[in-house]
């Protein structure tokens, strides 16, 4: 699972540490740190600059929802 996040992103803070509560692996892209990544989260998303992004086996969830 790939988690695009944004520090300045409550919302971001909540899905990583849900995710780590959950036991639940996943690679985070800081789009702070990797600002070159941003167009995946724009393809991802419609357009959009919106974290956090979620992209599980190919199934994009934007927004928090809580894992699993």
């Amino acid at each position: 699972m790939t988690l695009y996040t944004r520090p300045d992103c409550s919302y971001s803070d909540a899905q990583r540490a849900d995710l780590r509560a959950k036991g639940i692996a996943f690679t985070e892209v800081d789009l702070a740190r990797q600002p070159e990544r941003v167009p995946e989260v724009e393809q991802l998303t419609g357009g959009e600059r919106i974290t956090p992004v979620m992209v599980e086996d190919g199934v994009v969830t934007v927004g928090f929802r809580g894992a699993g």
